[in-house]
This record gives C-alpha cells, sequence and structure tokens, in this order.
C-alpha cells in the first residue's frame, strides 16, 4: 500500500481565527472548508496540507493525523489483522472520501482515508 499524502490535523475551538494565522500569518490558501473542518494548503505545493476543525462531523473523536493511502481497504484489512484499535470504522463519507481510524501505540488517533 502506497502512501499520497499525510496532513497534520488540529482541533481549534475558534476555526476561523485559526484559519486565519495560518492563511494571514504564513501564506496558506484555503482549498476545502466544510463549515467544521478547513484545510489550507501551500500555493505552490497543494500537498503541503494542515487541516483544521472544531469538531468531526461522523466520527466519536477527533483525529490527530489523516493519511491519504492508495487502498484504504488493504489498509483496514492490515489494521484488523495486526489487532490495531479500530476507533472509526471503516466508512464512505458524503464528502468523498472512504475512512477509518485507529490508534497508534502511542495513543495517536489515525485517520486513513483514500478518496473515492
Amino acid at each position: 500500500m502506497g502512501v499520497r499524502r499525510v496532513v497534520p490535523n488540529i482541533h481549534a475551538d475558534d476555526l476561523s481565527a485559526t484559519r486565519d494565522f495560518y492563511v494571514d500569518a504564513l501564506g496558506f490558501q484555503v482549498v476545502m472548508d466544510l463549515g467544521w473542518i478547513v484545510t489550507v494548503s501551500a500555493p505552490d505545493d497543494p500537498q503541503r496540507q494542515i487541516s483544521i476543525m472544531s469538531e468531526d462531523a461522523t466520527a466519536p473523536t477527533h483525529p490527530d493525523i489523516s493519511v491519504e493511502v492508495d487502498d484504504v481497504d488493504a489498509a483496514h484489512e492490515e489494521a484488523l489483522r495486526r489487532g490495531r484499535e479500530i476507533v472509526h470504522p471503516l466508512t464512505d463519507e458524503p464528502w468523498g472520501v472512504r475512512r477509518f481510524f485507529c490508534r497508534d501505540p502511542s495513543g495517536t488517533v489515525v485517520n486513513i482515508l483514500s478518496h473515492r
């Protein structure tokens, strides 16, 4: 399985102020805004991203990091095979991703996803 992208997810009580910090202070541009999550990227390289979220719209917890893979079903099977703690089940989300969350050994919640 190949990793396509890794994005840190920042929890923010004030989504707008945090978004504005990355846009105004660091020159990021908004590439996605779903109201509860905003993703900003470097203008010259859209793969350099940060997501800022107030909550997760469909999951019980805030993921600390998102890892986009080329085959989320294979990643899910491997996580189950290895006995990883699944925090959010494999789900097709309305915004166009298929994802699940698992917890790494340090307790970090990882959102593993593929775009449909």
